[in-house]
Protein backbone atom coordinates (compact mmCIF):
# COMPACT_ATOMS: atom_id res chain seq x y z
CA UNK A 1 0.00 0.00 0.00
CA UNK A 2 1.79 3.34 -0.88
CA UNK A 3 1.13 6.65 1.11
CA UNK A 4 -1.44 7.85 -1.07
CA UNK A 5 -4.08 4.72 0.10
CA UNK A 6 -4.01 7.13 3.20
CA UNK A 7 -6.04 10.22 2.65
CA UNK A 8 -5.21 13.06 5.26
CA UNK A 9 -8.96 11.95 6.26
CA UNK A 10 -7.84 8.74 7.13
CA UNK A 11 -4.78 9.39 9.23
CA UNK A 12 -6.83 12.28 10.98
CA UNK A 13 -9.18 9.61 11.98
CA UNK A 14 -6.17 7.21 12.86
CA UNK A 15 -4.61 9.77 14.60
CA UNK A 16 -7.47 10.64 17.01
CA UNK A 17 -8.40 7.23 17.62
CA UNK A 18 -5.39 6.84 18.82
CA UNK A 19 -5.42 9.62 20.69
CA UNK A 20 -8.47 9.24 22.78
CA UNK A 21 -6.55 5.72 23.74
CA UNK A 22 -8.45 3.32 21.12
CA UNK A 23 -6.27 0.04 20.69
CA UNK A 24 -5.31 -0.60 16.81
CA UNK A 25 -6.83 -3.68 17.37
CA UNK A 26 -10.04 -1.53 17.94
CA UNK A 27 -9.37 0.47 14.79
CA UNK A 28 -8.32 -2.76 12.72
CA UNK A 29 -11.81 -3.85 13.96
CA UNK A 30 -13.63 -0.74 12.67
CA UNK A 31 -12.19 -0.69 9.16
CA UNK A 32 -13.01 -4.37 8.53
CA UNK A 33 -16.43 -3.21 9.35
CA UNK A 34 -16.58 -0.80 6.85
CA UNK A 35 -14.92 -3.23 4.33
CA UNK A 36 -11.14 -3.32 4.25
CA UNK A 37 -9.67 -6.35 4.76
CA UNK A 38 -7.30 -6.88 7.57
CA UNK A 39 -3.43 -7.19 5.70
CA UNK A 40 -5.14 -3.33 4.06
CA UNK A 41 -6.27 -2.15 7.08
CA UNK A 42 -2.84 -3.45 8.69
CA UNK A 43 -0.66 -1.90 6.28
CA UNK A 44 -3.05 1.23 6.47
CA UNK A 45 -2.34 1.86 10.26
CA UNK A 46 1.36 0.82 9.91
CA UNK A 47 2.08 3.50 7.04
CA UNK A 48 0.56 5.86 9.36
CA UNK A 49 2.73 4.64 12.73
CA UNK A 50 5.71 4.54 10.94
CA UNK A 51 8.45 7.51 10.26
CA UNK A 52 9.76 7.90 6.68
CA UNK A 53 13.26 8.63 6.44
CA UNK A 54 12.54 11.65 4.45
CA UNK A 55 9.82 13.28 6.57
CA UNK A 56 10.46 15.66 9.91
CA UNK A 57 9.04 13.45 12.24
CA UNK A 58 5.60 14.71 12.48
CA UNK A 59 2.45 14.56 15.86
CA UNK A 60 1.63 11.03 15.85
CA UNK A 61 4.83 9.78 14.49
CA UNK A 62 7.24 7.95 16.20
CA UNK A 63 10.81 6.88 15.54
CA UNK A 64 12.47 3.42 14.11
CA UNK A 65 14.97 2.02 12.21
CA UNK A 66 14.33 1.07 8.12
CA UNK A 67 12.75 -2.40 8.20
CA UNK A 68 11.21 -2.62 4.82
CA UNK A 69 12.38 -5.60 3.21
CA UNK A 70 12.96 -7.22 6.54
CA UNK A 71 17.09 -6.86 6.58
CA UNK A 72 18.78 -8.75 8.59
CA UNK A 73 21.35 -5.90 9.10
CA UNK A 74 21.56 -2.38 9.11
CA UNK A 75 24.89 -0.45 8.05
CA UNK A 76 24.70 3.32 9.68
CA UNK A 77 27.99 5.68 9.65
CA UNK A 78 29.91 2.36 8.05
CA UNK A 79 28.78 0.24 11.09
CA UNK A 80 26.55 -2.59 10.64
CA UNK A 81 24.23 -3.65 13.30
CA UNK A 82 22.12 -6.73 13.01
CA UNK A 83 18.27 -7.04 13.24
CA UNK A 84 17.34 -10.13 15.52
CA UNK A 85 14.23 -9.96 16.69
CA UNK A 86 10.96 -7.24 15.42
CA UNK A 87 7.30 -7.24 16.76
CA UNK A 88 4.84 -4.91 16.31
CA UNK A 89 3.20 -4.69 19.67
CA UNK A 90 4.46 -3.53 21.41
CA UNK A 91 6.32 -1.78 18.35
CA UNK A 92 10.13 -3.77 19.38
CA UNK A 93 13.36 -4.14 17.87
CA UNK A 94 16.53 -6.10 19.12
CA UNK A 95 19.25 -5.50 17.76
CA UNK A 96 22.80 -6.87 17.35
CA UNK A 97 26.39 -5.36 17.42
CA UNK A 98 25.06 -1.58 18.35
CA UNK A 99 28.23 -1.53 20.04
CA UNK A 100 31.18 -2.92 20.22
CA UNK A 101 33.35 -4.12 22.93
CA UNK A 102 35.55 -1.15 23.27
CA UNK A 103 32.93 1.15 22.91
CA UNK A 104 31.21 -0.71 25.24
CA UNK A 105 34.00 -0.68 28.06
CA UNK A 106 34.61 2.96 27.63
CA UNK A 107 31.36 4.38 28.69
CA UNK A 108 31.50 2.24 31.26
CA UNK A 109 34.65 3.89 32.74
CA UNK A 110 33.45 7.11 31.67
CA UNK A 111 30.41 6.54 34.11
CA UNK A 112 32.00 4.90 36.89
CA UNK A 113 33.31 7.87 38.96
CA UNK A 114 29.79 9.96 38.56
CA UNK A 115 27.37 6.71 39.78
CA UNK A 116 24.72 7.40 42.71
CA UNK A 117 21.59 5.69 43.36
CA UNK A 118 19.36 6.17 40.72
CA UNK A 119 16.48 8.15 41.14
CA UNK A 120 12.80 8.24 39.28
CA UNK A 121 10.68 11.10 38.22
CA UNK A 122 7.88 11.76 40.60
CA UNK A 123 5.07 13.08 38.39
CA UNK A 124 3.15 14.40 41.25
CA UNK A 125 5.66 17.13 41.68
CA UNK A 126 7.82 16.93 38.52
CA UNK A 127 11.21 16.71 40.87
CA UNK A 128 13.30 13.28 40.83
CA UNK A 129 13.51 11.05 44.10
CA UNK A 130 15.22 7.59 45.20
CA UNK A 131 12.51 4.77 44.72
CA UNK A 132 12.61 1.30 46.29
CA UNK A 133 11.44 0.18 42.70
CA UNK A 134 14.76 0.89 41.22
CA UNK A 135 17.87 -0.54 42.99
CA UNK A 136 20.65 0.53 40.73
CA UNK A 137 23.48 3.02 40.46
CA UNK A 138 23.54 5.95 37.63
CA UNK A 139 24.17 8.56 35.68
CA UNK A 140 23.66 11.20 32.87
CA UNK A 141 25.67 12.31 30.09
CA UNK A 142 25.41 15.59 28.60
CA UNK A 143 24.58 15.23 25.18
CA UNK A 144 27.73 15.29 22.89
CA UNK A 145 29.82 15.25 25.99
CA UNK A 146 32.58 13.47 24.83
CA UNK A 147 33.96 12.19 21.01
CA UNK A 148 32.51 9.15 21.64
CA UNK A 149 29.07 9.91 23.47
CA UNK A 150 28.71 12.44 19.92
CA UNK A 151 29.76 9.23 17.74
CA UNK A 152 27.43 6.91 19.38
CA UNK A 153 24.33 9.28 19.12
CA UNK A 154 25.14 10.15 15.67
CA UNK A 155 24.96 6.26 15.62
CA UNK A 156 21.54 5.95 17.41
CA UNK A 157 20.10 8.96 15.81
CA UNK A 158 20.97 7.46 11.83
CA UNK A 159 19.44 3.99 13.25
CA UNK A 160 16.25 5.12 14.66
CA UNK A 161 15.83 8.18 12.14
CA UNK A 162 15.08 11.20 14.76
CA UNK A 163 17.51 13.74 15.09
CA UNK A 164 20.14 13.87 17.88
CA UNK A 165 18.83 17.16 19.36
CA UNK A 166 15.64 15.27 20.02
CA UNK A 167 17.55 12.69 22.52
CA UNK A 168 17.87 12.68 26.13
CA UNK A 169 21.61 12.77 27.38
CA UNK A 170 23.14 8.92 27.41
CA UNK A 171 21.70 7.71 31.37
CA UNK A 172 24.49 4.77 32.50
CA UNK A 173 23.21 2.48 34.79
CA UNK A 174 24.68 -0.47 36.82
CA UNK A 175 22.72 -2.88 38.38
CA UNK A 176 24.63 -5.19 40.87
CA UNK A 177 23.79 -8.78 42.75
CA UNK A 178 19.94 -8.37 43.47
CA UNK A 179 19.44 -5.14 41.79
CA UNK A 180 16.30 -4.65 40.00
CA UNK A 181 13.95 -2.26 37.72
CA UNK A 182 10.17 -3.53 38.58
CA UNK A 183 7.61 -2.99 35.88
CA UNK A 184 7.37 0.76 34.47
CA UNK A 185 6.24 2.33 31.60
CA UNK A 186 8.84 5.45 30.52
CA UNK A 187 6.40 7.81 29.20
CA UNK A 188 5.32 10.38 31.44
CA UNK A 189 1.60 10.14 32.43
CA UNK A 190 -0.09 13.70 31.15
CA UNK A 191 -2.76 13.86 33.88
CA UNK A 192 -0.17 13.73 36.55
CA UNK A 193 -0.21 17.29 38.20
CA UNK A 194 3.73 17.52 38.20
CA UNK A 195 4.30 16.27 34.07
CA UNK A 196 3.72 19.73 32.95
CA UNK A 197 7.37 20.84 33.91
CA UNK A 198 8.69 17.80 32.77
CA UNK A 199 6.97 18.30 29.29
CA UNK A 200 7.82 21.92 28.63
CA UNK A 201 11.13 20.38 28.04
CA UNK A 202 11.49 18.06 24.61
CA UNK A 203 7.35 17.17 25.11
CA UNK A 204 6.83 13.62 25.47
CA UNK A 205 8.92 10.80 25.74
CA UNK A 206 8.73 8.73 22.51
CA UNK A 207 10.36 5.50 22.52
CA UNK A 208 13.41 4.19 24.32
CA UNK A 209 16.64 2.19 23.74
CA UNK A 210 18.40 0.21 25.82
CA UNK A 211 22.38 -1.04 25.07
CA UNK A 212 24.04 -3.76 27.23
CA UNK A 213 27.38 -2.71 28.05
CA UNK A 214 28.44 -5.40 30.64
CA UNK A 215 26.35 -8.45 30.57
CA UNK A 216 26.02 -10.32 34.45
CA UNK A 217 26.86 -14.05 35.21
CA UNK A 218 22.61 -14.75 35.46
CA UNK A 219 19.48 -12.71 35.35
CA UNK A 220 19.17 -8.90 34.23
CA UNK A 221 16.98 -9.45 31.38
CA UNK A 222 14.84 -7.08 30.19
CA UNK A 223 11.07 -8.48 30.39
CA UNK A 224 7.85 -6.79 28.85
CA UNK A 225 5.40 -8.78 31.14
CA UNK A 226 2.04 -7.30 29.31
CA UNK A 227 4.02 -9.09 25.90
CA UNK A 228 4.92 -11.89 27.52
CA UNK A 229 8.67 -11.80 26.21
CA UNK A 230 12.69 -11.26 27.94
CA UNK A 231 15.56 -9.61 26.02
CA UNK A 232 19.00 -11.35 27.28
CA UNK A 233 21.16 -8.59 28.35
CA UNK A 234 24.24 -9.34 25.84
CA UNK A 235 26.81 -6.65 25.61
CA UNK A 236 26.85 -4.75 22.86
CA UNK A 237 23.26 -5.88 21.94
CA UNK A 238 19.98 -3.36 22.51
CA UNK A 239 16.65 -3.50 22.37
CA UNK A 240 14.36 -0.49 21.26
CA UNK A 241 10.86 0.04 21.90
CA UNK A 242 8.44 2.81 20.81
CA UNK A 243 4.88 4.13 22.14
CA UNK A 244 2.83 6.05 20.15
CA UNK A 245 1.02 7.28 22.76
CA UNK A 246 1.13 7.53 26.60
CA UNK A 247 -1.09 4.73 27.31
CA UNK A 248 -0.81 1.26 28.73
CA UNK A 249 -2.06 -0.15 25.09
CA UNK A 250 1.18 0.23 23.81
CA UNK A 251 2.14 -2.76 25.49
CA UNK A 252 5.71 -1.08 26.62
CA UNK A 253 5.10 -1.72 30.48
CA UNK A 254 8.92 -3.29 31.00
CA UNK A 255 11.33 -4.07 33.83
CA UNK A 256 14.53 -5.37 34.54
CA UNK A 257 14.51 -8.68 36.25
CA UNK A 258 17.01 -9.17 39.46
CA UNK A 259 20.72 -9.51 38.31
CA UNK A 260 21.51 -13.22 39.94
CA UNK A 261 25.41 -12.93 39.66
CA UNK A 262 27.48 -10.31 38.35
CA UNK A 263 27.22 -6.72 37.21
CA UNK A 264 24.84 -5.77 34.45
CA UNK A 265 25.63 -2.24 32.96
CA UNK A 266 23.41 -0.41 30.82
CA UNK A 267 22.72 2.71 28.56
CA UNK A 268 19.73 4.25 28.30
CA UNK A 269 18.61 6.57 25.36
CA UNK A 270 15.14 8.40 26.13
CA UNK A 271 13.72 10.09 22.61
CA UNK A 272 11.26 13.14 23.04
CA UNK A 273 8.99 14.51 20.62
CA UNK A 274 11.17 18.18 20.41
CA UNK A 275 14.17 19.56 21.05
CA UNK A 276 15.27 18.67 24.50
CA UNK A 277 17.01 20.89 26.13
Amino acid sequence: MSDAAVTAELRHWMLAQLGAGRSPDAILAAMRDVGWTQDQATAALQLVLTPAPEEEPRAGRTPGPALDGSPSSIVVDGHRVHVLAVMQRPRLVVFGGLLNDAECDALVELARPRLARSETVDTATGSTEINGARTSDGMFFARGETPLLARVEQRIAALLRWPVERGEGLQVLRYRPGAEYRPHHDYFDPDRPGSAAVLARGGQRVATLVIYLASPDGGGATSFPDAGIEVAPVKGNAVFFAYEAPKPWTRTLHGATPVLGGEKWVATKWLRQRRFD
